[in-house]
């Protein structure tokens, strides 16, 4: 609603994405997953309301709910599309078998996983399927939730911060972990870079590798970070460097989901 009053005079602007799927809020707490038809309609609709739009450009399943076929899921959001309320259907944390099942029922154009130096396990089944398929990826937590940037240490995350939940950042993980942050910044002062500008080169080095378009997002509270971050762009990292990257994320130590199957990684395993 906050973000719909800036909108509704520069919609043209916008390229707008936005998720359904899991219940609840952040202030509220989540309450579930849901997939069927009837939920993937009625949240549309919502969020349309919210946005005071009358159409989404990219609409996302935010998390695959496993009681549901994902054909009904995906058959539910082409619907939409029809419709004229969604343009282009995206998918967040599938594995390579569902990306495959939903594009058979109508084209995906994007999926959005967690993809960094540190979080590889994509690369394995979904980023060749979304190749395969001519689907671009939108690596979310590019910076590694923050901790690629050197600027997060064990000592410093708040009582409340959900990153405590997450295997890789316990203490003992984090301090084995140090060496990926070790190995970005050593690029990153070769090249006269930030660590986040290595970071987000490096993801651009993958996509190269893989052929498919890949655009990460990463979070910032910051607006002189989007300065920085957009920098990336024009950073090109030698195949030395991307070599040093590539031996230091082999090394990381943790899963980087307290639940497994929460994302792609456990379904696929």
């Amino acid at each position: 609603m906050l973000i719909s009053q800036l909108i509704r005079h520069r919609r043209g602007e916008v390229e707008l994405a936005t998720k359904f799927g899991i219940q609840g809020s952040p202030a509220q707490g989540y309450s579930g997953i849901r997939g069927d038809a009837a939920y993937v309609r009625s949240a549309a609709e919502a969020s349309l309301g919210r946005l005071g739009i009358d159409v989404i450009d990219l609409y996302y399943l935010h998390r695959r709910d496993t009681r549901v076929p994902i054909e009904e899921t995906v058959g539910a959001m082409a619907e939409l599309v029809t419709a004229g309320k969604v343009r282009h259907l995206g998918l967040s944390e599938v594995t390579a078998a569902e990306l495959q099942a939903a594009h058979a029922v109508h084209p995906i154009t994007a999926v959005q996983s967690e993809w960094s130096i540190w979080s590889r396990d994509v690369e394995a089944l979904v980023v060749p399927m979304a190749a395969q398929l001519g689907v671009g990826f939108v690596p979310y937590s590019p910076l590694g939730r923050g901790f690629l940037t050197g600027m997060v240490q064990a000592d410093t995350l708040g009582d409340g911060d959900f990153r405590h939940r997450v295997p890789r950042f316990g203490a003992d993980a984090m301090t084995a972990n140090a060496v990926v942050v070790e190995a970005v910044q050593a690029v990153a002062a070769d090249t006269g870079a930030t660590a986040a500008q290595v970071a987000l080169a490096w993801l651009a080095a993958q996509g190269r590798r893989f052929a498919l378009p890949a655009v990460p997002i990463p979070g910032t509270r910051k607006p002189e970070r989007i300065d920085e971050n957009a920098g990336a762009a024009a950073l090109s990292l030698s195949e030395a460097q991307l070599d040093v990257l590539d031996g230091a994320a082999a090394l990381v130590v943790g899963d980087r989901s307290a639940d497994p199957k929460w994302v792609s990684q456990g379904r696929e395993a």
